[in-house]
């Protein structure tokens, strides 16, 4: 009856901001990012944590129920060697935590090793306490629940293997338990209740931590449902920019053969004498530009221009002259700009970021023509922009589904993918996007970027 072997394991918007010009900016920045480590071995760090918890509840127990069985029942024990197993369950946990400080991930063998250590301290104390007749002798159980919960199918049959067979072992090598005579006729009943108070036990540990385990399991599921759901989006993303870079380079020869056409219509005498004609003219040699500078947008990200010829300028000066730029281009004077950055520092000047806001910017003036609102923030270290328009804000399900692909209020053909890829572009800076609507009517888009993936330094890994 000595409690001798628990030392087991457990563990086990469209709305404002997102215009139909979004496709450039995603197209050098889609591949799937490293993942840390793997979302398996991440979960054994967990539940071997788990495990470590398990075994001090153990060495707890043991230390109770020797204490019971020698002290108060009169059973003679060997209490250095069981004392000398305990120790060395207890040196064994400080340092499977000492290892655990210092690793971000674990692997199936591993956890075998600390489920079979746990098995030999169970049969070490069973030896000293009467071997395969102990009634804590079920405790092995536990340890094969505990493989089978934890370890794949080769590992937990190693461990039901090896506990079988220290079973079988226990019941011809053992030493016996020097029981008191007046126990001679209780015996059966004794036996039975160590039974109850070990099934009990065994039941309790079972649904405690197993239900700590399936929740580390769940989490795990859902993160590579997560990663499986990113990674079809970026597919999607890498196909559209496939269609888009090849359709900017097609669009390149025309708009060239646009632009020269109506360089030469300004020169013949007959037009140039019409203001009129040469205003309309000079309209369109600018529409044209503005195409070729969109072409360029396409073909610059597409060949990730970021990496091969960063420049370098500063928070105000980055935005400052993309509100300018995006004022000029538009035409527009309804823009407000409010910089609440503060003390600036220098950053690396991204075509696809300046091309992600202009979108926002874009989608918020079609929306609101009359007023947008632009504030830039610092909120410790991340940068937070702030896009708001007085628009007829975001439909409910809209915001439900922010950043699905096609989620979009305008019901023509092709929208919905602004705000999709948008999301997808910052993700990959390794910020986040959020919309709302304001109390006052309209919506507002919030972007928030980490200050150092911006930076100097940091461009070359965030692509």
């Amino acid at each position: 009856m000595p409690g001798i072997g628990l030392s087991s394991n457990a563990g086990g918007p469209d709305g404002a901001g997102v215009g139909p010009d979004a496709v450039p900016h995603v197209f050098g920045s889609a591949a799937i990012a490293p993942v840390a480590q793997p979302l398996d071995e991440t979960t054994n760090v967990k539940n071997i944590n788990l495990l470590i918890q398990l075994r001090w509840i153990a060495v707890v127990g043991q230390v109770l129920t020797i204490g019971f069985v020698h002290f108060v029942m009169g059973v003679e024990l060997p209490l250095m060697p069981m004392i000398s197993v305990l120790c060395g369950s207890i040196f064994l946990n400080v340092i499977s935590q000492e290892w655990l400080r210092k690793q971000t991930d674990a692997r199936d063998r591993e956890l075998l090793m600390l489920l079979l250590l746990d098995v030999a301290a169970l049969t070490a104390q069973l030896y000293l306490s009467g071997g395969a007749t102990n009634p804590f002798v079920s405790l092995y159980l536990l340890q094969v629940t505990l493989g089978a919960m934890l370890l794949n199918a080769r590992s937990t049959w190693v461990v039901v293997v090896v506990a079988s067979l220290c079973f079988g072992g226990l019941i011809i090598f053992h030493r016996p338990l020097a029981l008191p005579p007046e126990m001679g006729d209780h015996l059966f009943q004794i036996h039975i209740i160590g039974t109850l108070i070990c099934f009990v036990l065994d039941a309790a540990l079972i649904v405690v931590f197993m239900t700590r385990i399936a929740r580390n399991l769940r989490d795990r599921d859902n993160g590579l449902a997560a990663l499986r759901q990113q990674a079809a989006e970026e597919d999607h993303i890498v196909r559209m920019g496939l269609l888009a870079s090849g359709a900017a380079h097609e669009l390149g020869t025309p708009l060239a053969s646009l632009s020269v056409i109506l360089s030469d219509w300004r020169r013949m005498p007959t037009l140039a004498n019409d203001p009129e004609l040469m205003e309309e003219i000079a309209e369109m040699q600018a529409d044209v530009q503005r195409c070729k500078s969109i072409v360029t947008g396409i073909l610059m990200s597409a060949g990730d221009m970021r990496g091969e010829a960063p420049a370098v300028t500063s928070v105000n000066d980055f935005f400052g002259e993309l509100v300018d730029d995006w004022r000029m281009a538009r035409s527009s004077g309804t823009l407000v700009y409010e910089n609440r950055f503060g003390e600036d520092m220098p950053i690396v000047s991204d075509s696809a970021l300046k091309q992600t806001i202009f979108n926002v910017l874009d989608n918020a003036n079609e929306v609101s023509p009359l007023w947008i609102r632009v504030a830039l923030e610092r909120n410790g270290d991340q940068l937070v922009l702030k896009v708001s328009d007085m628009g007829p804000g975001f439909a409910p399900e809209m915001l439900a589904n922010l950043g699905k692909p096609y989620n979009s209020s305008k019901g023509r053909p092709g929208r919905g993918l602004g705000l999709f890829l948008v999301v997808n572009a910052v993700r990959k800076l390794g910020g986040s996007v959020a919309a709302d609507n304001r109390p006052v009517g309209g919506a507002v888009v919030t972007l928030s970027l980490p200050l150092s993936a911006l930076a100097i330094g940091a461009h070359r890994h965030v692509r």
